[in-house]
C-alpha cells in the first residue's frame, strides 16, 4: 500500500500546538576543532541560547555561555582559539545582525559585541581565513551600500579593512590565506563576469561569464579551492540542470566536480539555519559532499575519505543528511539528519573507534506515529511545464479531505522533502498540504526557474491553480473545502488567489507578505538595490519606469482589493526590512473601511517572519480558528 492510499489508519493523536512551535529541545549542534567538546543550541531564559559541553557530557554537565532573554541565537561560530566562541544577533527581526565574542573561560561575563554598527549595516557572513591565527574575517557594510571584508582580532576586538568593493554588485573571492583570489562583477545586463586576479600585480583576467537571469540571487555557490587555484560555482554549462563546476584560476577551463542527471544542485544553504548545500573538510577545507534537489534530497559524496564516514552515518537515520562537522582530525564527526516526520536527530561518531551515539532530538515528545508522510508528486502545468509538488494527507484521512495549499517565500527558493512544523500541524488538524515548485523555484533547473520572467500574478499562479485542480482531480482534496496561506512571496500569491481568483479559495493566510509590488521594490533596503537587476528587475520590473510600474500595480492584490471577499488573517512583523509592515496596513485598512473581517495579527518583537515561539503558537492558534470555522478541520479550543 501506497503512502498516498493508507487512508484506513485510525486520526492522529491531536498535539497541542505548543509542541510543534516550540524552540526545539536541542538543534545545531557542531564539534570543535580539537574534538573535545560539543556545542548548541537549547532553551535557557525563554530563548534559544548557546551550550558547550565536553565531548562524553551530557546536557546536565553543560555550560550555557549565552545570556540573550530577548531572541533566541540562531548562528554561532566556533574559533581557531579555544577561549572563544562567536554568535551573530540582531534586534527583534530587524536584521542588522552584529557578531558577538563569549569568552569560554568566563562564560558568565557578558558577550563583547566586535561590530558595533549603526542602523542599517550588518555583519554579513564570515570568512573561513585559516591562516591568520586570532583573527576573524567578516563582510559588511559599514559602509552603507558597500558589502566590504574586514579582519578582526578575537582578543582585542580591533577592526582593520581588509578588502573593499569598488562597485556595489562587485566583489572579490578571497583564498584561506585572505588573498584575493578571484573577482566577481555584474555587467549592464545582468551578466555575472568571473575574474582570475593575479597574485603580483592585482590585475584582473576575465575566465568566465554566466547568464544572469538564470542566477537571479548571483552566482551560487562561489567558494575559492584550499589551494587558491579554482573557483568552486553553481553553473548550467550546456544542460539544464546547475552543477558544481570548477574554474581553474589560470587557464579558465572547466571541470564538473559534481553533478547528478536529472537533479539540479541546490542552493538554499546560502540561508544560515537551513540544510547545507556543500559539506567541506575541516582538515582540508575541500568540498567532501554536495546537496542535489530531488523527490528526496541526493547527497553526492566526492571525497573518498568521507565516502567511509558517510557510508556509517547513513546507517544511522532514515532521513536525509542536513548538519555536519568534524574535528580537524577528521576522527570525530556529528552529523544530524532531519526527515519528514523526524525534525532532527544528532549523531556523534567515531570513525576511529566505530562508536556511534545518539545524542538528541530536536523535537523529542513528537510522536512519528502522530505525524503524516510528505510524498513527492508531479504534474504538468497547463501549458505543459512539469510542477514538482509535495503532498501531505493527515493520518487516517477520509476521502477529500479539506486542503490547504502553502506557497512557498522567495520565490527563487524551493520546497524540499522534509519536517516542516507548519505542514505537520495543518495535516494533524485534519487537513491535507500541498507545496507546489511553481515556475520560478529554484532547484528544477534553467528552464523552470526562468520560466517566471515576466509571469508575477501569471502563469506562476496558474502553476498554483492547476496544482488543486490536479488535487482534486485526484481525489486528494474536497474542491468545496481549500484555503490557501504562504509567507512573502508565498503571502504574496495568497492575496492574489483571493483576488484573482475570489471564488476559488474559502480562506487566506497572508503571512508577511507582498500587496503592492512597486512599493515593495522601492522599500528594500538601499544596498539590496544594486543587486536586484537578476531578480525583480529583470522578473517583475523596475517601478522608477511608469509604464513598468503601471504594469507592476496591475499585478498588485492592492489594486484589486475590491474584490476580496474570502475570509482572511493577516500577520506581519513590524520590524520587517523586507516586506515592510505598510505592504500589510494597508490591505487591512481597505477591508476594514469595506466592512470586510479581516484578523491582524502585528508582532511588535518580529521582522520577515515569526522566531519568537509564543508568536508562532500565536498566529498558527489563529490560523487554526480560521481553518476550522471554513474549511471544517479540527479546531482544539486552545486557549493560548
Amino acid at each position: 500500500m501506497t503512502e498516498l492510499s493508507s487512508r484506513a489508519e485510525s486520526a492522529a493523536a491531536t498535539i497541542d500546538i505548543a509542541e510543534f512551535f516550540a524552540d526545539p529541545e536541542f538543534a545545531a549542534a557542531t564539534i570543535s576543532p580539537d574534538g573535545t567538546r560539543i556545542a548548541y543550541l537549547a532553551p535557557r531564559f525563554g530563548r534559544t541560547n548557546v551550550w558547550v559541553r565536553a565531548i562524553d557530557d551530557e546536557h546536565e554537565d553543560a555550560v550555557c555561555v549565552t545570556r540573550d532573554a530577548r531572541r533566541g541565537i540562531k548562528t554561532y561560530h566556533w574559533t581557531d582559539d579555544p577561549r572563544w566562541l562567536l554568535y551573530q544577533q540582531d534586534i527583534d527581526g530587524n536584521e542588522d545582525w552584529h557578531l558577538y565574542r563569549v569568552d569560554l573561560t568566563a562564560p558568565d561575563e557578558p558577550a563583547v559585541d566586535l561590530t558595533p554598527l549603526p542602523p542599517g549595516s550588518r555583519v554579513i557572513g564570515i570568512e573561513p581565513v585559516t591562516a591568520d591565527p586570532g583573527a576573524v574575517y567578516v563582510w559588511m557594510n559599514r559602509r552603507p551600500m558597500y558589502i566590504d571584508l574586514f579582519r578582526i582580532d578575537l582578543a582585542t576586538g580591533e577592526t582593520t579593512p581588509h578588502l573593499e568593493r569598488p562597485e556595489p554588485t562587485d566583489t572579490s573571492l578571497v583564498d584561506r590565506r585572505g588573498k584575493a583570489a578571484f573577482f566577481v562583477s555584474q555587467a549592464e545586463d545582468g551578466t555575472h563576469e568571473i575574474y582570475a586576479i593575479d597574485p603580483e600585480t592585482g590585475d584582473k583576467r576575465l575566465l568566465r561569464r554566466l547568464g544572469g537571469s538564470e542566477h537571479p540571487l548571483g552566482v551560487i555557490p562561489a567558494v575559492v579551492t584550499p589551494d587558491g587555484q579554482g573557483l568552486l560555482v553553481g553553473a548550467y554549462q550546456d544542460c539544464d540542470d546547475l552543477r558544481l563546476v570548477r574554474i581553474d584560476r589560470e587557464t579558465g577551463r572547466e571541470t564538473v566536480v559534481a553533478a547528478v542527471e536529472e537533479h539540479s544542485l541546490c542552493t538554499v544553504g546560502l540561508i544560515p539555519g537551513l540544510p547545507a548545500s556543500l559539506f567541506r573538510s575541516a582538515r582540508t577545507g575541500e568540498v567532501i559532499a554536495a546537496r542535489f534537489v530531488g523527490d528526496r534530497p541526493v547527497i553526492e559524496v566526492l571525497d573518498p575519505h568521507f565516502a567511509q564516514v558517510y557510508a556509517v552515518l547513513s546507517t544511522l537515520s532514515e532521513g536525509v543528511l542536513s548538519e555536519l562537522s568534524s574535528d580537524e582530525s577528521e576522527r570525530r564527526w556529528v552529523a544530524t539528519f532531519v526527515g519528514d516526520r523526524e525534525p532532527g536527530v544528532t549523531w556523534f561518531y567515531d570513525h576511529d573507534t566505530g562508536e556511534s551515539r545518539l545524542l538528541f532530538r530536536a523535537h523529542p515528545r513528537l510522536d512519528s506515529a502522530n505525524l503524516a508522510p510528505m510524498t513527492a508528486v508531479h504534474f504538468p502545468a497547463r501549458d505543459g511545464l512539469p510542477l514538482p509538488a509535495f503532498l501531505t494527507l493527515p493520518v487516517g484521512a477520509p476521502e477529500k479531505p479539506p486542503l490547504v495549499l502553502l506557497v512557498h517565500g522567495g520565490p527563487w527558493f524551493h520546497d524540499w522533502w522534509t519536517y516542516n512544523s507548519t505542514v505537520q500541524f495543518l495535516a494533524n488538524r485534519g487537513y491535507a498540504v500541498l507545496q507546489v515548485n511553481f515556475r520560478g523555484s529554484s532547484g528544477y533547473g534553467k528552464r523552470h526557474i526562468t520560466s517566471a520572467i515576466g509571469e508575477f500574478a501569471g502563469k506562476m499562479q496558474n502553476d498554483l491553480l492547476d496544482a488543486v485542480d490536479w488535487a482534486v482531480a485526484q481525489g486528494h482534496a474536497d474542491p468545496e473545502r481549500v484555503g490557501i496561506a504562504g509567507g512573502s512571496y508565498g503571502g504574496y500569491a495568497a492575496l492574489l488567489g483571493i483576488t484573482v481568483t475570489p471564488d476559488r479559495f474559502a480562506a487566506a493566510v497572508d503571512y508577511v507578505g507582498i500587496s503592492d509590488l512597486a512599493n515593495f521594490m522601492r522599500t528594500l533596503p538601499a544596498f539590496l538595490r544594486p543587486s536586484m537587476i537578476n531578480n525583480w528587475y529583470r522578473y517583475v520590473g523596475d517601478p522608477e519606469d511608469p509604464a513598468q510600474e503601471a504594469e507592476m500595480l496591475a499585478r498588485s492584490p492592492i489594486t484589486m482589493v475590491d474584490r476580496i471577499r474570502t475570509p482572511l488573517l493577516v500577520a506581519q512583523g513590524a520590524n520587517d526590512v523586507r516586506v515592510v509592515q505598510e505592504e500589510s496596513d494597508n490591505i487591512v485598512a481597505s477591508l476594514r473601511a469595506r466592512g470586510v473581517p479581516v484578523e491582524y495579527l502585528v508582532a511588535a518583537d518580529e521582522g520577515h517572519g515569526f522566531d519568537n515561539p509564543e508568536n508562532q503558537i500565536q498566529l498558527h492558534r489563529a490560523i487554526e480558528r480560521l481553518f476550522a470555522e471554513h474549511l471544517g478541520g479540527r479546531d482544539t479550543g486552545d486557549p493560548t
